[in-house]
């Protein structure tokens, strides 16, 4: 009989741990191990002020979603301003918990004031969240490695400041292209204003990154589509793929003497589109 309570003893002691248990989920990042980091409390879902936020932070949070490593512990709402409760602030992992709940913070829904209207929300990026597809694109220029430089974060396309660019940057950007080495800088808007929106945080590379949008970001800072950055890289190819929905997709192009024209179908199948997409490092 004693073993029997005790067993519903135990049973219910562990129902009411699960019951209570923190559920975490990365918000609005270009996969489940990328994003806004937000915690399940009281029934409601809400997020964690950047306020002392760091990789070890990080760490626990990949971990607890099986993502692999902490790459970035990005702050200021680098993933988008959440909405909603402010559920967790001051957040000091040791790195040795299990989960995020575990840590210790300011207290459920206890934060400072300014933190209140979701500018400093935590972000997290996982080593499984890397990908090596087509992120990042230098866009209305003459050829493949030379243009205006965005980045894809989410489902937006972004343009860069010249304010906040540098030749280390400059150097990720073109080794992630596979486009060489860096030749020159461009600032002002010099290949268009274009029309996507504008980052507005500082890039600091230190040119060993494999990926502009893995590099730290630092502060914000004003811009317009005056001041978008261009880039011109050592390398580019006479081919291009042009009226798609991307860079990776359209019709088939190839420059000769400066002048672009368009590939006959004749034969045209998949192994030359194969040829074609390593080409244009497309997968």
């Amino acid at each position: 009989m004693e073993s029997y309570l005790a067993y519903i003893f135990v049973s219910s002691f562990v129902s009411l741990i699960t019951a209570d248990s923190v559920n975490v989920r990365l918000v609005n990042g270009d996969s489940r191990c990328a994003g806004r980091v937000e915690v399940l409390h009281d029934g409601q879902w809400g997020t964690v002020c950047d306020d002392s936020w760091d990789m070890t932070d990080a760490a626990v949070v990949c971990r607890e979603m099986s993502c692999g490593e902490a790459l970035q512990a990005p702050r200021y709402s680098y993933f988008g301003p959440g909405s909603g409760k402010i559920w967790m602030d001051e957040v000091r992992c040791k790195g040795s918990e299990s989960t995020l709940k575990d840590c210790r913070s300011s207290g459920w829904g206890e934060h400072y004031s300014f933190c209140a209207d979701h500018e400093y929300d935590a972000g997290v990026r996982c080593s499984e969240t890397i990908n090596y597809g087509r992120f990042t694109r230098l866009a209305d220029g003459p050829h493949l490695c030379s243009g205006r430089l965005e980045v894809l974060y989410g489902n937006t396309w972004y343009a860069v400041c010249d304010a906040a660019f540098d030749q280390q940057d400059a150097e990720v950007v073109c080794r992630e292209l596979d486009c060489g080495a860096p030749v020159q800088v461009l600032g002002a808007a010099a290949f268009g204003k274009g029309d996507a929106q504008m980052w507005s945080q500082e890039i600091q590379c230190r040119g060993n990154h494999p990926l502009i949008r893995l590099c730290p970001t630092l502060k914000y800072i004003e811009c317009s589509q005056d001041n978008n950055v261009g880039l011109i890289c050592s390398g580019h190819n006479d081919l291009r793929l042009v009226n798609g929905p991307d860079i990776c997709s359209g019709r088939v192009e190839r420059q000769f003497l400066n002048e672009w024209g368009t590939v006959c179908d004749a034969c045209w199948d998949m192994r030359a589109a194969s040829v074609l997409c390593r080409q244009l490092n497309c997968d």
